[in-house]
């Protein structure tokens, strides 16, 4: 069964991150806050914790389309080819932020991903998943947590959240209630920004 851990996102507690960022070492799955939806998520390094959220999104881990959860800006640059000016000015003007920013990915992607020309990348303004990161050394590979509910498509209750997902990861983090809007995505890989799913972040900026 899953821990439940209640952190604070005004002001992490250090001991409470560690342990998560241990879990995830260990290859453990984790849920946690972002700043839309609940994510689901795994060290972006293990093959093993990578096919077990493939396994429970019932899709091949060479199809799937994860985004990463990176820590800043220079976190983004160990996956995705070099980026010219008016792309970066976007990233610095948007992240952190409700915003999945679809980018050419380069040869350091881990082995599963090396055939996607493209990676989705995600800054979330959330401190608890940005201290996780941090901590873990590199990203977070991360997908939204879907619920049956007809009405909500997002689970936006930690508890509820534990319920239904303690026997599946490792963490639930309660990190307070969720939102039940997705991020934006935004096609930035050939240039020109374009918008794929409106969501929570304003694409009018772009």
């Amino acid at each position: 069964m899953a821990q439940f851990i209640k952190i604070y996102p005004e002001n992490p507690n250090e001991a409470a991150i560690a342990k998560v960022v241990k879990v995830l070492k260990d290859g453990g799955l984790v849920i946690y806050p972002t700043d839309t939806v609940y994510g689901l998520g795994c060290d972006i390094t293990n093959t093993k914790a990578l096919e077990r959220i493939a396994k429970i999104k019932g899709i091949k881990l060479e199809k799937a389309n994860f985004s990463f959860i990176c820590h800043d800006l220079s976190n983004i640059s160990d996956y995705v080819r070099q980026i010219d000016t008016a792309t970066f000015k976007i990233l610095k003007r948007a992240l952190p932020g409700p915003y999945t920013f679809i980018l050419p990915g380069n040869n350091n992607l881990p082995k599963e991903f090396k055939k996607k020309k493209t990676v989705g990348i995600r800054v979330p303004d959330n401190n608890i998943v940005l201290e996780m990161v941090k901590l873990l050394g590199n990203p977070i590979v991360s997908t939204s947590i879907h619920d049956d509910d007809e009405v909500l498509e997002y689970s936006t209750d930690p508890e509820l959240i534990f319920e239904k997902w303690q026997n599946l990861v490792d963490v639930v983090v309660d990190g307070g209630y969720g939102d039940n809007q997705p991020s934006t995505i935004i096609d930035l890989s050939e240039g020109e920004p374009v918008v794929i799913r409106e969501g929570k972040g304003d694409s009018d900026i772009f």
